[in-house]
Parts: C-alpha cells; structure tokens; sequence
C-alpha cells in the first residue's frame, strides 16, 4: 500500500548539501540519531507534564516535522559517509520506537482520547516496527510498507497536536479516531509479515 515513506528520495534529495555540512563539521551518524531522541522524550515528558496548556501541543507537528529531517540526516550520513555501525543499527530502531511513544502518549492526558485507545495505538505502533525488522531475520529486507508506516503516524498525530494547540473543542469523530488508528496499525503489522514471508520465499528463504 502506498505511504509517506515513499516520497522519502525526494526529501532526502533536498537535504543532501545539509548533510555534507554537517560531516564536514565531524557530525555523526549517532550523535543525530541520540539527538532526536533526546528532544522527543523531552517534548513528550513536557506535554505529559502539562496537558492542559493546550498550545504546547503545536511542539507535536513542529518537532514531527523536524525529526522526520534528522532521521533523514542520520541514515545518509552512516549510508553516504562510511558511518554504518552494528550500534547504530541498534540505535536507530530503539531510539524510533522510544521517541513515537513519548510523542504518542501526551494525547492520553486529553479529554478528547480515551488512554486505552492511545495506549493501544503505542503498543501496536511499535508491533508494526518490530515486524519490520523481522523481515531482516527471514531474509528479506526491513519492510516499511503501510498503510500506517512511522512517516504516516507522524503525519496523523502532528495534525492532531495542531488540531489541539488550536483549540479544538471534544467532537463525536474523536472517539473513533483511535480505535480506526489502531486498525490500521493492526493491518500495517500484517502486511509487513506477509510482505516479508513473501520476499523470503523468492530468495529461498
């Protein structure tokens, strides 16, 4: 199914003179990566902290967005630039899961979402990403296929904190905006399992 994820090239196409800078400055991989994570526990821990100042969640989109360039910037510096590690390799998937959750769970604290639900979407979000590096232990590749992959999740959550920030009043739709989230976390899950046994089954996996 189709995704964000798709249209990654063309962002990191644009973010390419950023990062010969930034390896010219001795910037590397891991210290992005650490980063990103360090500034999403530390957004969600202060929404969290502070649910009721509703304009604090237009830090959601905004950091979303800007995440969503340094995640771009750490993997083309370990793929561009010789960084590739077996930590970063563990860095780089533990740090994602660790900071959609921080992100992901401010919304628990709001009257408009029941916690089950988003606690639910936590869970099953980071099932989906947990499968996707599966992939790699059947001999397929790590699967990023939808139709709520990371770059989609950031999507709908960054437009719900906005939606937030701007002082969207509790509405009917917000009791089933989880529940539907949930499923089709729930179909992502599926669909990188079977994408994954289907691509291991034509190497001969």
């Amino acid at each position: 199914m189709p995704s964000i994820y798709d249209l990654k090239p063309r962002f990191q196409a644009l973010l390419r003179p950023l990062v010969v800078r930034l390896h010219a400055a001795g910037v590397t991989a891991n210290q992005v990566t650490l980063l990103a994570c360090a500034v999403s526990l530390a957004v969600g821990a202060a929404l969290c902290l502070a649910p009721e100042r509703r304009p604090l969640f237009a830090l959601i989109p905004l950091w979303m967005l800007l995440r969503m360039g340094l995640n771009a910037i750490d993997g083309m510096l370990a793929r561009e630039f010789g960084q590739k590690s077996s930590l970063g390799a563990y860095l780089n998937e533990l740090t994602d899961v660790f900071s959609d959750a921080a992100l992901y769970l401010p919304f628990a604290f709001l009257p408009h979402f029941a916690p089950l639900w988003v606690c639910a979407a936590i869970g099953l979000a980071m099932a989906s990403e947990y499968a996707g590096v599966l992939g790699l232990m059947v001999g397929a590749t790590r699967r990023y296929d939808g139709p709520l992959g990371k770059s989609d999740r950031a999507f709908v959550f960054g437009l719900l904190g906005l939606c937030i920030a701007l002082g969207m009043a509790p509405a009917p739709w917000q009791d089933w905006i989880m529940p539907a989230l949930c499923v089709l976390l729930a179909l992502t899950l599926i669909n990188r399992v079977r994408a994954g046994l289907a691509e291991s089954r034509l190497g001969g996996g």
